[in-house]
């Protein structure tokens, strides 16, 4: 039987905490006497209702969740919050519910397409809007990649198993305290990247706008030129604070609890930092030589573009598909890269290249010694066969939803540069595709609505792993 008042109560909290989030974009509409004012207050007061009704209907002494309860909590938190986050834009100037709904689930999975344009004259309002939406999706996700995906060993993350992975009652206040640490450093380091903007020319607001949306691998400017419209040193301070959001917060966590940023002991945090180094070295030499740019122009545009699409943040600086077929193709597979597990970035995550390559040593070693025992380790800790399994599972399942969404946006009237871009980044959580329409020139607001409602669903999708949402559609999953 499901147990759906802890359910209640806790998708209450989530609303309520959004109805709080409401009133700063409300504080910004009334400062610039804009016309956002009644679109907020409207959204919060929904909003705010039906949290109160949730809370009230899921009220219990003793709240315990199941492993059944927390794969359906999960999904259905993200779903239910991103359609009530979308009621502020489709009560601005008319955008229909579909625009609002994508635009929000881009927002809160850090996904980054846009349906919007003329951002530079936009109410501040909604600018900040679409920034909170990131920034909160951003450590939602961190905590519940480090707290949660590895209690349900989702995709093989049970590698990154801590003491705070566990929902027993006697490691709730470890995960609280968890939750509490990582809230406190993303806003230390979300506080460094708007200071540092702020000093490379931006006004305060563009600086806050893009802190949130850089930290959170997001990618939501407040410019239709995204960070072209910005100086070159925004560009470096984008580039290094693109790629700390890509790195675990849990290190940055452990890093002030001892005093010691120790890089290099963790195998997933060494092998993505070598990756951005050799692939942006190596593009940027490319466009040295192939292209007319100085070797400082090359090095930043490589940089600043890899670093971008391989956290998937997606920022538009230039249009890297003007480069030519090898930049095409090398973008194209950095889309599925994605950064650091425990990060704010999507994609497939940088460990799970490593796991398979381990694998695949593995599997070598014993084509030549048939009769040999040999068991990889990562990070110090064994590649179990549950692991192997749930890896392997991760991945058919992430190229099967790529495919099928592919197949459906083609059906839609969609050439298929545009159907198979989109499908891969909206799983990927990237933003930009490839392609004169959805690509780093353009947006997706041309789309029919049945492709930005399937985007919509596959950035969801994507952003939580696959696996925790397609649990739900087996048939075991419900008979206990």
């Amino acid at each position: 039987m499901l147990n759906y008042r802890p359910l209640l109560f806790i998708l209450g909290v989530f609303l309520s905490t959004l109805t709080a989030f409401m009133f700063i974009p409300l504080l910004f509409a009334l400062l610039y006497g804009e016309e956002t004012v009644g679109a907020f207050m409207i959204a919060s007061l929904v909003t705010g209702t039906c949290a109160s009704a949730c809370m009230h209907q899921g009220q219990s002494e003793n709240i315990r969740l199941n492993i059944r309860d927390m794969f359906l909590l999960t999904s259905l938190t993200w779903f239910i919050v991103s359609l009530f986050a979308a009621m502020p834009f489709t009560l601005y100037h008319g955008i229909n519910y579909t625009d609002a709904f994508f635009e929000t689930m881009s927002g809160i999975t850090t996904t980054g397409s846009t349906v919007l344009s003329g951002l530079d004259t936009m109410d501040h309002s909604i600018l900040i809007w679409r920034s909170l939406l990131q920034w909160l999706g951003g450590i939602g996700f961190i905590v519940m990649a480090v707290a949660i995906l590895p209690f349900l060993n989702v995709g093989g993350m049970r590698l990154f198993r801590t003491e705070s992975s566990d929902w027993s009652d006697k490691a709730v206040p470890r995960t609280q305290d968890m939750a509490k640490h990582l809230f406190y450093v993303y806003i230390l380091l979300t506080i460094a990247c708007g200071l540092a903007y702020h000093l490379a020319g931006m006004t305060w607001f563009q600086a806050i706008n893009h802190a949130m949306t850089t930290l959170s691998t997001g990618g939501y400017s407040t410019s239709d030129s995204s960070m072209a419209a910005f100086s070159k040193p925004a560009h470096w301070v984008g580039t290094l604070f693109m790629a700390a959001g890509g790195l675990p917060l849990l290190m940055f966590v452990h890093s002030l609890s001892q005093k010691s940023l120790r890089i290099w002991d963790d195998a997933q945090v060494k092998g993505y930092l070598i990756f951005l180094a050799f692939v942006s070295c190596s593009l940027a030499f490319w466009l040295y030589h192939g292209h007319d740019m100085t070797a400082a122009d090359a090095l930043r545009l490589a940089s600043f573009n890899v670093v971008s699409v391989v956290t998937t943040t997606g920022y538009g600086l230039t249009d890297y598909t003007s480069w030519g077929a090898v930049a095409n193709v090398a973008f194209l597979f950095l889309m599925f890269a994605g950064s650091c597990s425990g990060s704010t970035s999507g994609g497939i995550k940088i460990f799970r290249f490593q796991i398979a390559i381990a694998i695949m040593r593995e599997q070598l070693k014993q084509q030549f010694h048939p009769n040999g025992i040999f068991k990889e380790r990562y990070n110090g800790r064994p590649i179990t066969e549950d692991i192997v399994r749930s890896l392997v599972t991760f991945i058919l399942l992430f190229m099967l939803v790529i495919v099928l969404l592919s197949v459906i946006l083609v059906s839609t009237g969609l050439d298929p540069t545009t159907s198979f871009t989109g499908a891969v980044t909206a799983v990927t959580n990237v933003g930009p595709g490839l392609g004169p329409v959805i690509g780093p020139a353009g947006n997706f607001s041309s789309l029919p609505d049945i492709a930005k409602w399937s985007l919509a669903i596959g950035m969801l999708l994507g952003r939580l792993e696959i696996l925790t949402v397609a649990v739900l559609f087996h048939p075991n999953f419900w008979k206990y």
